[in-house]
């Protein structure tokens, strides 16, 4: 009670900051339609649940388990595997929010610092996007911001718990994705806030080494338990569809830079906003103070960001999301010296707010008209608007749950491994004895025999997402939906019994 007393008005805006973070998230999250690598995932969970063989299953595609593995446990208690999916990334969301204010608070020695830092995630458009969806991002982005924290706890503190917990937390990072081993390659950067006038430095730096070695130790310990699985060597063979491995690289080392540079730095500022992205850039100017503290900020952005560039092959907005949280807390820092600086709490707010409309209006879009919202295109296109999008089948699975209601029917769907349609009806209608199900890849230019022979016995569909339709199969058109604001449709069909 003297703790509340104490920090009564924190407490209440930290409360206020947890409901707004709650409240963009969860608000209207179904809204947007399943995206491919949502469903795998998905999908993944669903069966990993319920058949313990195959708790490794997302290692048959080189990813690593954790994400499957928390949402086979939340399905448990929710019915909706894609909102099951989703609350693991809305729950790692609010980790960031409280693991953020814990790095802002330490690394700034300042709780509003920390305070301002959680707002700002909440209100940050990327964290928005990602906090609502199925996918991998939101949880390795929790644990960047937590590995980052015990991290200058480590360097600031030389203490066995804090190289334990550490361990632990940089192990759930390498078990989640491979960008989490970048908690490990940045960690020797903490040295940027060695205390060099302390007495026995070599001592504390010999003790500061042993420490970081039990913390790999375990993290690695943690990753050895994926050598369970005779999967686990597709890991490597995954990250280079993604990256560029050294032998290949070193062929072309600059190649792609500008190009992948150029792409990387429009997702940065397409969803930081130039007005947030001046409050970066301002925290070196509007104060000298913490300057060491600073720099290993930007580390930990920049040297991520730039090896993505140099590296990387294919690249997708979500892959700089872990690495773009560490500039949040110089954000907050700017905005709590402007506070210092003009003393007037309302002028403040109204001056927090103009930073920050463009954020604010582009969460409002996402969360209520996502087709339209200012976000970069490739991700429009991915998640609403594009081929990999799901719009129209949560519709079209809903006519084909009724239509099994009246007798067995029988389903095709374009594609096999990876295919929206395919996955969607084996996660929302896998238990109907009612529906049979095939997946068909790639489309043949003469309808198959076997959908022909069983439209004789009863009605056949065809859900087609990314092919064209072959003009010599006999079909009937039975629903056609636009995918957000674009040309791309899915489309059911009949067979027509010949």
């Amino acid at each position: 009670m003297k703790y509340f007393k104490k920090y009564k008005i924190e407490i209440f805006i930290f409360a206020a900051i947890l409901f707004a973070y709650f409240f963009s998230r969860l608000y209207n999250i179904m809204s947007l339609p399943l995206f491919t690598d949502e469903a795998i995932y998905v999908r993944w969970s669903q069966i990993a649940r319920y058949d313990a063989a195959w708790r490794f299953i997302s290692l048959t595609d080189g990813k690593q388990p954790s994400f499957v593995w928390i949402a086979m446990n939340i399905m448990r208690i929710v019915d909706d595997p894609l909102l099951a999916g989703r609350l693991v990334s809305v729950f790692a969301g609010f980790f960031s929010v409280v693991g953020i204010f814990f790095l802002g608070k330490e690394i700034f020695k300042n709780r509003w610092v920390g305070i301002l830092s959680s707002a700002i995630y909440v209100i940050f458009p990327m964290a928005l996007v990602y906090d609502r969806m199925a996918l991998y991002d939101s949880l390795v982005g929790a644990f960047a911001i937590w590995g980052l924290y015990f991290e200058i706890l480590l360097i600031r503190n030389l203490r066995l718990d804090i190289a334990l917990i550490l361990g632990m937390v940089t192990g759930g990072a390498i078990l989640t994705k491979t960008s989490g081993f970048f908690n490990i390659y940045l960690l020797p950067f903490t040295l940027l806030l060695f205390d060099l006038k302390a007495k026995q430095k070599l001592n504390r730096f010999a003790k500061w080494v042993g420490l970081v070695l039990i913390s790999v130790f375990l993290a690695f310990g943690f990753y050895s338990v994926l050598r369970l699985s005779p999967f686990f060597h597709i890991i490597n063979e995954k990250n280079s569809v993604f990256v560029y491995p050294f032998q290949e690289w070193i062929t072309h080392p600059f190649r792609f830079f500008g190009g992948n540079m150029n792409g990387v730095w429009d997702w940065l500022i397409t969803y930081y906003k130039w007005s947030l992205f001046l409050l970066i850039i301002s925290s070196f100017f509007i104060s000298r103070k913490y300057t060491r503290e600073k720099i290993l900020l930007v580390i930990w952005f920049f040297l991520p960001f730039v090896a993505l560039a140099l590296f990387g092959k294919v690249l997708y907005p979500r892959f700089i999301f872990f690495m773009i949280l560490s500039l949040i807390p110089l954000i907050a820092f700017s905005f709590y010296k402007i506070n210092e600086l003009i003393k007037n709490k309302v002028i403040f707010i109204i001056i927090f707010l103009a930073f920050s409309t463009l954020s604010i209006h582009a969460d409002y879009l996402i969360i209520t008209n996502f087709a339209a919202s200012p976000i970069p295109k490739s991700d429009l296109t991915q998640y609403i608007n594009g081929w990999p999008a799901g719009g129209g089948l949560k519709e079209i699975l809903g006519f084909l749950n009724k239509q099994s209601s009246n007798g067995k029917i029988y389903v095709a769907t374009d594609g096999t491994f990876g295919s929206l349609p395919t996955y969607g009806v084996e996660i929302y209608l896998g238990e109907n004895k009612n529906i049979e199900k095939r997946g068909i890849w790639p489309i043949p230019q003469d309808i198959p025999k076997d959908l022909l022979e069983k439209s004789k016995k009863m009605p056949v569909y065809f859900i087609f997402n990314q092919s064209l339709v072959p003009s010599t199969w006999p079909l009937k058109l039975i629903a056609k939906y636009q995918k957000g604001i674009s040309d791309s449709y899915m489309v059911l069909y009949q067979v027509v019994a010949q």
